[in-house]
Order: C-alpha cells, then structure tokens, then sequence
C-alpha cells in the first residue's frame, strides 16, 4: 500500500479504539473551556451552564457505573448513575448560583470558580473556539470526542510528515505515527482540553524546522519560517506561556546550531577590515549567524520576533502576569488569602517538587528511559534536528515547573516532552530498516555493519 494509505489507516483504527471512551474523559478544566465554546456560539450564561454541568455528570455517573460493575464487594449492587447525576448538579449548581447572585457574570466562562481563576481561562480562545463547530454540528458528547479524535490524528499525521521532511524511511515514519497514539500524549491529546492542540501546534512548528534544515527546493526559503510563525501565532490563542517557552526554546536550538556550524575567523580577516572594530564576542556572533543559511536564519528570527511578541502583546492585553498564576498555585486556585513571601515560597515548593517527581521516575523509569533513548536517537540520527526537539521537548519540563503539582493527574503538564521519544525513538530505530551499501556500492540487508555506509 501507499504511504498515505498506512497513514490513513492508523490514524482510522486509532478513532475507532476511541470509541471505547466516549465519556468520562473530562478534567476539571474542561468546564471552563466547554461553557467558554457554549459563549461563543451565542448560548446564554444560564444555558451555558445547564449544558457544562449535565455534560460533567454524565461523565462522573459514567465512571462511577463502570468502577462499580467491577468492584468485588458491590458489583451486583444497583447501578449508581442516578445518585452520582443528582448529588454532582447539585454541587455544581449550589456553587455557580452563588457566585452569579454575588456578581460574577461577566466573562465568557461559566463561574465554577473564583473570578480570578476564571481570568487564566479568558485569555485562551483558542481551544474553546475549535470546539464550537464540532459541538454545534454533533452535540457536546460527541462533539468533544470528535474534536480529540481530530486533533490526536493530526498530531500523528505530523509526526508522520515530520519524520519524513527529514528523509527517514516511509516505516520509521509510520512508527513515529504509531507511538503519538499509543504513548501517554495520545491518551492525553484525547482529553477535552489544551493540552492534545498544544503539542499538535508544537509538531507543526517542528515540521517547520525540519523543512528549514532541508530547505527542499519545493518548499521554498520562507516555507519552513512561515510554517513555525503560524504555529506560534495559535499557540499565543491557545495558551500564551507555551507561545513564549518555545519560541525562546527554538530561537536557542538555532543559536547552538548557529554555533556549531560558526566559520573559523582567519588572521588576516581578525587583524583587518571590519574584524579590527569588533570584539572577540561580536565576532563569534557574526561567524556563528552566518554560519546559517537563509531558511535557518529565518526561523531564528521568526522564533525570537514571536518571544518579544508574546510579552509586549500579553501586557498590552493586560494578561494575568506570572505572580498572578503562583498566587494561584500557592492559595489552590485562590481559595486562601494572597501570599505575602511569594517566590521564596514558590522556589521552594519547586526543588521539593522535583526532588518527589525524580523519585518517583527512578521508581517507574519508563518516562526518563524513554527520554533518554529518543534523545539519543534523534541527536545520533539528525543532529541539527535533534537540538530542535530537545527545544521542543524542553517546553514540557518548563511548563510542568511553572506548576510544580504533584496531584496533577496523569503527568500531563509536562507531556509535552513526550514528543522527544515520539520522534527519536523511530530515528534509533532507522539503522535497522533503511537500505545499506557496502564499500563496492552492494546493497547489503540486516543490521549495519561496521565496514558499511548509512545511504543518504
């Protein structure tokens, strides 16, 4: 079959595996983005809230039902649907009616918590904006499913198109599909909430790199800068912090690879012309830029621009600010008075959350040893690539130490840097499928060998 046909298929057999989980995938978080898409679609606050809340219901009776059909002691019980649908409505109810009476009606989300709270999800339209079209054509139930369906099979179909931009075998690249749904970011990317758009978002931008690395004649100098401004420009829609992180994380992988790649200065250029006026430092820098070529500069500069942006932007827009998000860490969602000794206090709920996250992973090292081969694959494999991954991978440990939770479930503010294995393990697997050569240009199958050449 054809490489679009394998593609196709996976990602068809993917959606329908789903369909054993059309419910009860919701977090916490999924009320503000839902009843945020219910506002934009014209529903009403009070509508917005009716169809959120029996939404979220459902979802816990479901649980609940399946939980019990499999518990040794109430298996045989009545099943606990209506009970666990009628005691949730009416806690949600109880706290969004009092928080309407008191005032809290503006915004476009529903009032299931704190003002305050509820600013952090006003800034992201992004998410809740994709969700109106799905929600409008096939219910909210099926709506929300449908759109994680189609935004855990894009992100697979990139993984796919990314690792074939770097020229890897149409297998290896199949492989690359595969494990972003069955490893944790699939799981994840299927919840209704950002998390599944921000890492599809991150895989565009690093198709952008990877078509800037090989500056393919069809593609053109500026396809690969275009691809990488365009997926930073959602990311700000999305989740503005995830904007910043990695386009500062992809303007430094091109700074290393603008370092590695840095013309020598010669004596005679250091002790002449221009060289005379420039110090040791600006003269790295100006070797190292030019070290670059044009579809690589033009990423960098893209990838800094859309830093800057995304501050100057994020203020102009009166954006919650950082001490904003850990007075919401630090009082649990502003439910305690403000805290006075903020980031002292913070820094040091910091080192001892990665203290507990690192013994917890040495426990059950599947997640670093998964890290650790697909870093080794990538950067063995694709070097120049490799420090655009691990830029990308990066955002991940950077977003899960803004909220240093430990009770944060399923790992998945850091499940960004899934896609470092998502990339680099089918790469380490590369050498075993991709045809060989021999020194008198023989194809030679199996393993290579070490008087045999990798074909390029």
């Amino acid at each position: 079959m054809r490489p679009r046909t394998w593609v196709v298929l996976l990602a068809a057999v993917f959606a329908v595996l789903q369909l054993a989980n059309t419910t009860g995938r919701d977090t916490p978080d999924t009320k503000n983005y839902l009843s945020y898409a219910l506002s934009l679609r014209g529903d009403s606050k009070q509508t917005a809230a009716a169809t959120t809340i029996n939404y979220v219901c459902a979802g816990k009776a479901s649980i609940a039902r399946r939980n019990q059909s499999v518990d040794v002691v109430r298996f045989h019980a009545p099943s606990p649907t209506r009970r666990v649908t009628e005691q949730c409505r009416r806690d949600q109810w109880w706290q969004v009616d009092r928080r309407m009476r008191a005032g809290q009606t503006s915004g476009r989300t529903v009032p299931f918590m704190p003002a305050r709270f509820m600013r952090i999800f006003e800034v992201r339209p992004g998410y809740p904006a994709l969700l109106v079209p799905f929600i409008t054509v096939l219910g909210v139930k099926w709506g929300l499913w449908m759109s994680g369906v189609v935004i855990t099979v894009a992100g697979g179909v990139l993984a796919f198109l990314v690792l074939r931009t770097l020229r890897a075998p149409t297998v290896v690249a199949l492989t690359g599909q595969v494990l972003f749904y069955v490893l944790p970011c699939g799981a994840t990317a299927m919840r209704p909430m950002t998390e599944g758009l921000l890492m599809t978002l991150t895989l565009a931008a690093l198709w952008g790199c990877a078509l800037a690395l090989e500056d393919r004649e069809r593609a053109g100098a500026g396809a690969g800068a275009a691809l990488v401004g365009g997926s930073l420009f959602l990311l700000f829609t999305v989740k503005h912090s995830q904007a910043l992180f990695l386009g500062l994380c992809l303007a430094g992988a091109c700074a290393l690879i603008a370092v590695r790649r840095r013309a020598p200065v010669l004596p005679t250029e250091a002790a002449t012309g221009p060289w005379r006026a420039l110090g040791p430092a600006s003269r790295l820098v100006r070797r190292s830029w030019e070290g670059l070529d044009r579809p690589l500069r033009a990423v960098a500069a893209v990838a800094g621009g859309a830093a800057v942006a995304t501050v100057l932007l994020a203020k102009a827009l009166h954006y919650p600010s950082e001490s904003e998000s850990l007075q919401d860490l630090l009082t649990d969602h502003f439910g305690r008075p403000d805290r006075t000794r903020l980031w002292p206090e913070f820094l040091h709920l910091e080192v001892n959350f990665w203290v507990e996250w690192l013994r917890r992973q040495l426990w059950e090292p599947l997640f670093v040893t998964a890290l650790a081969a697909g870093a080794w694959g990538v950067l063995r494999q694709r070097l120049g690539f490799g420090c655009f991954l691990l830029a990308a991978a990066f955002t991940g440990i950077l977003n899960q130490a803004g909220h240093p939770d430990i009770n944060i479930y399923g790992d998945r503010l850091i499940v960004l840097a899934w896609l470092l294995p998502v990339l680099g393990l089918p790469l380490l697997l590369e050498q075993f499928v991709r045809p060989r050569t021999d020194a008198t240009g023989t194809t030679v199958p199996g393993p290579l060998r070490k008087d045999a050449t990798i074909t390029r």
